[in-house]
């Protein structure tokens, strides 16, 4: 794949290495650099490209030769994704999205900037998804639902049709939808949760664990307890 477009990684830590090596191998631009802000910098060098101070990012890689993408995941409720993407638009960046050339994405689809876009995602027609948002691997946005901006959709997340998620929202593993429904803004929506109806803002939807059953697994199985393998 042809590398046409330079872009700088705000954010170095695990979710900037994944973005490195997403954007790498899967998509048209060249990684130059990573930034971070210089009260977090704990190295000045990743896969032998430097880090530097977001505060002076622009010295190093000028808005005018270089894309920029934030690369961080749902610290605060997205409100860390949120702020770093207003100061690096501030300063001139365009901010790129990734997609994933095994994310199945329908032709009218429409996108915010600094999107990201894990493999085995489905989107279908005239779905909306806002700025900021990230939807890590296997999930379906189902026809005419909207993510709002600075969301974050975890695996294997169902979103039905007509639906709308609202900002700065998190989607838990196997997270269950009606359709139809509203998600407010500033939601937690746990793993595993099914919401059958819409949510007022700010509100957070936990699960309990499974307990273990009170009889043990070898005994269920009929394993003789000093069995070696």
């Amino acid at each position: 794949m042809d590398k046409t477009k330079d872009l700088v990684i705000v954010g170095d830590g695990e979710f900037g290495e994944i973005a490195y090596e997403y954007f790498t191998h899967d998509s048209d631009f060249r990684v130059v650099g990573f930034a971070a802000e210089r009260a977090f910098l704990i190295k000045d060098r990743m896969y032998d490209l430097p880090v530097v101070a977001l505060e002076d990012i622009e010295t190093q890689f000028p808005p005018d030769r270089c894309l920029a993408h934030v690369a961080v995941t749902y610290t605060k409720l997205n409100r860390v994704r949120a702020r770093l993407c207003g100061i690096a638009r501030a300063k001139g960046y365009v901010l790129a999205n990734y997609v994933s050339s095994r994310a199945f994405v329908w032709r009218n689809v429409t996108l915010g900037d600094n999107v990201f876009i894990f493999e085995n995602n489905v989107i279908q027609h005239h779905v909306r998804i806002g700025s900021g948002v990230v939807l890590w691997s296997g999930n379906h946005i189902g026809h005419r639902s909207a993510i709002n901006d600075y969301c974050f959709v975890s695996s294997h997340v169902m979103i039905p049709g007509y639906c709308e998620i609202g900002s700065h929202s998190f989607m838990g593993v196997n997270a269950t939808l009606a359709d139809h429904v509203k998600i407010g803004r500033d939601n937690w929506i746990g793993a595993a949760s099914v919401i059958l109806k819409n949510t007022e803002d700010n509100q957070l939807f936990g699960v309990e664990a499974t307990p273990p059953s009170k009889v043990p697994a070898r005994r269920y199985f009929k394993v003789p307890d000093d069995s070696a393998t």
